[in-house]
């Protein structure tokens, strides 16, 4: 099962839209049940955990999908967490006198 590359989800979404203003059942179809009226627009089979919600023109109401949430400045990411955990002891890039697992010492300068 392929991605959709996002011209195909133009397209698809500019059939939804041309079909639901023609079509009064097949709009009813859009706004309960998206997947199903999709599915008739097109043989293409959305991707497993892609959500699709149609709604209704019923006067002013808008949906906005936020960005994901910014790091916050100063605090590491979780690959940067990894690689600090795992990798102090292994290069032997400790700060205090101590001897490594390869025999190698590093003195606090």
């Amino acid at each position: 099962m392929s991605q959709w590359t996002s011209e195909q989800a133009d397209q698809v979404l500019d059939q939804v839209i041309k079909r639901s203003m023609e079509d009064p059942e097949f709009r009813a179809l859009a706004l309960h049940d998206a997947h199903a009226a999709i599915a008739k627009v097109t043989p293409k089979i959305l991707p497993p955990g892609f959500t699709v919600r149609f709604v209704d023109n019923a006067g002013a109401s808008r949906t906005f999908v936020l960005p994901d949430p910014a790091p916050i400045e100063g605090a590491l990411s979780d690959t940067e967490l990894e690689q600090v955990a795992g990798g102090l002891f292994d290069r032997c890039n400790v700060s205090c006198n101590t001897t490594c697992a390869n025999g190698a010492s590093e003195v606090k300068i």
